[in-house]
């Protein structure tokens, strides 16, 4: 990016651009480096064989998109949203627990352990952190993965997602699975072009971005899109938005669809060809290796399935989700109404 560019953009998108720069280096180091804590919380799988993830906003959606991998290992993996679980509590016997926030201070973080009685001097032995701060109430309270290269600054969750990512698939290695095509994603990212996708999308009011297996990606990138850029963007998984949501869909709304090589590919295809039919813009970011659908820009990305395809699929995804927002937003970036730590309820 030359100077005059720079000049024009944002402060805040210049940060988000300084973060996504590092976030593969961090997430292989925080990949290799999870060690004995990851091979920890392994165990508590294995022993307790249930799963409660438990985060907020981009913490959160990291949560929804590693369900279906834990529930690979017939792991009873549910995603709540922290301020869900301290309203309405699922019981945490017999489950193991992850708790996840990149600052490791959120005002619902600080709550959960106070009310559940958890701190330095008193931690159930199934009870874990994921943060990036490794100074942070979280870390200091309970055995936590800590991500390489600290708290992320920029505003919406772009280095934070793909190192928490890499935590997760460092848990992974340590039930057993292989991890070889993620690291070599982490080393050697693509870099896809974008352009026909933002094209295709310079006229709509709002998004909304669909998923099978890769559904969490897409709700990780729908926040991101409504952070940035300021619209009403969200997310609806692809079955969802077949019962009823469909009657939205016209020049105005834009899908956005992820597909993996997985076994839900074709239904993605299928949302894809008839989301293009009812008129509505369609981008499929695609990981399946098979081939395009015909009416909707397909951004392809390296075939691959699991946490390869998540690693596939968001550099090109967050590229999209900055520069759009850079079409939308004199200063996208800088936020108007929310900070980085949300500290209240």
């Amino acid at each position: 990016m030359n100077m005059t560019v720079n000049s024009l953009r944002p402060a805040g998108l210049m940060a988000i651009d300084r973060e996504m720069a590092r976030q593969h280096g961090d997430a292989l180091a925080s990949l290799e480096n999870a060690g004995e804590t990851a091979k920890a919380i392994a165990n508590s799988l294995k022993r307790t064989g249930r799963l409660l993830l438990l985060g907020m906003g981009g913490s959160h959606a990291v949560g929804r998109a590693m369900e279906p991998f834990y529930r690979d290992f017939s792991i009873d993996a549910v995603a709540l949203p922290l301020s869900e679980q301290l309203n309405q509590p699922l019981p945490l016997a017999g489950r193991t627990i992850l708790v996840t926030s990149q600052s490791g201070e959120s005002a619902e973080v600080l709550r959960f352990l106070a009310e559940a009685g958890i701190s330095q001097d008193s931690r159930p032995e199934d009870v874990f952190g994921l943060t990036l701060e490794a100074g942070s109430t979280i870390a200091r309270t309970l055995p936590s993965l800590v991500g390489a290269g600290g708290t992320e600054h920029a505003f919406a969750a772009t280095r934070s997602l793909t190192v928490t990512f890499a935590l997760h698939a460092a848990i992974l290695a340590a039930l057993g699975e292989d991890q070889q095509q993620a690291l070599t994603l982490l080393s050697q990212p693509e870099e896809p072009d974008v352009s026909a996708a933002l094209d295709v999308m310079r006229d709509v009011s709002t998004i909304v971005t669909s998923g099978r297996r890769m559904q969490g990606v897409a709700e990780a990138i729908a926040l991101g899109l409504t952070e940035l850029s300021r619209l009403p963007c969200y997310s609806l998984e692809g079955g969802q938005l077949r019962h009823g949501p469909m009657e939205m869909l016209g020049p105005k709304v834009g899908i956005i669809l992820f597909r993996g090589r997985e076994a839900t590919s074709e239904l993605v295809a299928r949302m894809a060809r008839d989301a293009a039919s009812a008129g509505s813009p369609v981008v499929v970011f695609d990981a399946s290796g098979e081939q395009p659908v015909d009416g909707v820009v397909t951004v392809p990305v390296i075939a691959s399935g699991g946490m390869a395809a998540i690693f596939a699929l968001l550099p090109a995804a967050q590229r999209f989700m900055v520069e759009f927002s850079a079409s939308r937003v004199a200063n996208a970036g800088t936020p108007v109404r929310s900070s980085k730590i949300t500290r209240s309820e």
